[in-house]
Order: structure tokens, then C-alpha cells, then sequence
């Protein structure tokens, strides 16, 4: 069940940069669709599963909807408006990486908790 567990997390993290890094506005909401998805997903193997029910009705039959509805009619072309946003991958890269190494010092100590050593 650990495993699981880890792997949905790699999932869902995989799937939010995909939401950040999509040109288009349209499969970025749709892959917004896939982390809300994925984080439900999360919450049923944590055993909550009012809450991962609650996640899918509101978020994703909701509030994702409703992006994607206005994404279509506004019929956005951000990367036409704006050029290129080359400029920014080092501050993104720089960023992604603190926060990654924020939360591994934050998750560590849960680590032995799920069954985990880290010594030997």
C-alpha cells in the first residue's frame, strides 16, 4: 500500500507541471481535470473516501467544468498574446527544486511511519 501511495504522489506532481508547462490553455485545464483526478484517487487509497467523493463532485464536476467552459468560449491564445516564456524555466527550475527540497525535509520524518528506513 505504500508503494501506492508514493506513486500517486510522483502522479499527481507529474501532472501539475504538466498543468504549468501546457501551451495550451485548454489541455492545461484538462490536465488540471487529471490532477484532481489523481488526488481523489490519493485520498481512496488514504482510506477517506467521503472526501475523495467530495473532491470529484465539487472540484472536477464543478470547478474544473466551469475553467474549461471559459476557457472554450474565451477562446484563449496566451501564447500567442505573450511570445515566449523561455525566460522564466530557470526561475520555475529553481523554485520547483525548493519546494522540493522543502517538502522532502518536511515528508522525512513521516517516512518511518509508512515502513520506511532510511538507516540500513
Amino acid at each position: 500500500m505504500d508503494f501506492y501511495i508514493l506513486f500517486y504522489i510522483f502522479l499527481v506532481a507529474l501532472a501539475s507541471g504538466l498543468v504549468v508547462s501546457s501551451r495550451n490553455p485548454v489541455q492545461s485545464v484538462l490536465f488540471l481535470v487529471l490532477v484532481f483526478f489523481l488526488t481523489a484517487i490519493f485520498f481512496l487509497c488514504l482510506g477517506a473516501e467521503f472526501l475523495a467523493l467530495i473532491f470529484l463532485m465539487v472540484y472536477i464536476g464543478a470547478i474544473a467544468t466551469l475553467f474549461l467552459f471559459v476557457v472554450m468560449m474565451l477562446n484563449l491564445r496566451l501564447v500567442e498574446a505573450y511570445g515566449n516564456f523561455s525566460n522564466y524555466h530557470p526561475l520555475a527550475l529553481f523554485l520547483f527544486l525548493s519546494w522540493l527540497g522543502l517538502f522532502s525535509l518536511l515528508a522525512l520524518p513521516a517516512l518511518p511511519s509508512y515502513g520506511f528506513s532510511l538507516r540500513g
